[in-house]
């Protein structure tokens, strides 16, 4: 994968966080994502907190398949940029060592200002180029 591609690949999933049309949402998560392709998050610390209160010690979020992968889409867009509050943006720095790229992204005010979350993700690749596995470790 050449760099430019790279960008690319990091630009239309970043971009699909923010993508407010459902339809072209479904088309790009089946475009990004391969078919069984899985989303894992390790959740913000408050909500591992409160899991681990429950009894649950090694708390992730899953979603698998294209189905779960668009709601999971969907949730975010509604949650965090529908009211035209925040937006998501790629930080520099994406790197891919074969099948597996990662790279970090922002979550900032759509009025400017300090970024109010920001992630690391690990994708593993496909034959196909398309992603098998995400995992998303919300840092900040």
């Amino acid at each position: 994968m050449a760099e430019n591609e790279l960008k690319e690949l990091v630009d239309r999933y970043v971009a699909i966080w923010g993508e407010g049309d459902a339809e072209r949402r479904r088309e790009a998560v089946r475009e990004l994502w391969a078919e069984d392709g899985v989303h894992v998050l390790k959740p913000p610390e408050e909500l591992r907190a409160s899991s681990s209160a429950l009894g649950f010690d090694d708390f992730v979020l899953e979603a698998r398949g294209h189905r779960a992968l668009e709601v999971r889409v969907a949730r975010a867009y509604e949650e965090f940029v529908a009211s035209g509050t925040y937006v998501f943006r790629a930080l520099g720095g994406a790197d891919r060592l074969q099948d597996v790229v990662k790279f970090r992204w922002e979550m900032v005010p759509r009025a400017g200002g300090d970024a109010a979350g920001t992630g690391l993700e690990v994708l593993r690749l496909g034959a196909d180029g398309r992603i098998t596995h995400d995992y998303q470790f919300i840092e900040a």
